[in-house]
């Protein structure tokens, strides 16, 4: 069933990856694109290689304050996991790339990968309270060009909705943690006149999140998972402005940041493996916003799927080689954990 459920998720994927890469070539002058290309500037592209790398390394120390309560776990360890991890997501369908990287670090540190794959929910929160707050501080501040103010008035009305919502979901983390039943008992009181079936699965849901998430406690750790996951972001942003002014496109650094938000959203749209269509609609629809050419912003787009895609992939396969392990292998592991979970 399980495998059902993979194919059917890849097949919507490649159907809505194929749409969105129609929408964007049907009316390209691929003559125009060429030019695009031809002026390409290639002394940024090491820069933003380097600092794509960067972020990577942050992110498996993040993990590692993360981890601790766990386990005291080496950066040695967490980096090449972290690139394999985001390798398969790239190669994998429906994002197994994070059961692959909770089973690499796992199968290292002799730590179940159940257990590791909770540190990485944790991740990801920490990821979405980042994405947030670069939403807010991006909707109040950056300035579009003249005739797109009613796009300027509905950012801002976003950032106040989407400042909103991050104090919400602040809140309800922090009374799920420290006032867990009286919490589960509003939840359930509200979500049971419309749906009583549902209401016992997210009390189920919520319950086996809380129990297996274990917070670091000292203050230190608290402070570098929040170092570090500014660094994350701000090191996956840079690198978006410097293929910008490859093209010989000068923005303010706010548009990096725009244009990160709307990547960010794609990723989470069902696509084929490594969000081929989706993340290039989304870095081309948000570069319209800046009167950016429909060929130069393609262009673009393409260049910075590329930059995300292929270094991490090669090294993540690099890694996956080192250590005498194969997709397949790590897959099916990976699958039989999700299906005894189901």
């Amino acid at each position: 069933m399980f495998t059902r459920k993979l194919d059917k998720k890849l097949l919507v994927g490649l159907v809505i990856s194929a749409l969105c890469l129609i929408l964007l070539f049907r009316k390209i002058d691929f003559h125009k694109m060429a030019d695009a290309f031809a002026g390409l500037d290639y002394r940024y592209l090491a820069p933003a290689l380097l600092l794509t790398f960067v972020s990577y390394y942050l992110r498996a120390v993040r993990w590692k304050f993360l981890l601790l309560p766990i386990k005291k776990t080496s950066l040695g360890k967490l980096f090449p996991s972290t690139l394999i991890g985001y390798m398969a997501n790239n190669l994998l369908p429906a994002r197994l790339g994070e059961l692959v990287r909770a089973y690499s670090l796992g199968n290292k540190e002799g730590i179940g990968t159940s257990a590791v794959f909770a540190s990485l929910v944790l991740d990801r929160l920490c990821d979405g309270f980042t994405v947030l707050l670069v939403l807010v501080i991006t909707f109040f501040t950056i300035k579009l060009p003249a005739g797109m103010e009613g796009v300027q008035r509905a950012l801002v009305t976003g950032g106040y909705i989407t400042f909103g919502l991050y104090l919400a979901v602040l809140t309800f983390l922090f009374l799920l943690r420290r006032h867990t039943e009286f919490t589960l008992g509003v939840v359930t009181r509200l979500v049971r006149p419309v749906a009583p079936h549902l209401a016992q699965k997210i009390d189920g849901v919520l319950r086996s999140f809380i129990s297996g998430i274990r917070f670091p406690g000292s203050a230190g750790s608290v402070l570098g998972i929040l170092v570090s996951s500014l660094l994350i972001w701000a090191t996956a942003i840079w690198p978006v402005d410097l293929m910008l002014r490859a093209f010989g496109v000068v923005l303010p650094p706010t548009a990096a940041m725009f244009i990160m938000v709307f990547l960010v959203f794609a990723v989470m749209v069902p696509a084929s493996p490594g969000f081929i269509g989706t993340h290039h609609l989304a870095c081309v629809t948000a570069l319209s916003a800046f009167l950016i050419g429909s060929e130069r912003a393609l262009s673009i787009a393409i260049v910075i799927h590329a930059m995300g895609f292929f270094p991490v992939t090669v090294a993540g396969l690099c890694c996956l080689w080192r250590d005498k392990l194969s997709i397949r292998n790590i897959s099916e592991n990976t699958s039989q954990e999700q299906l005894r979970e189901q």
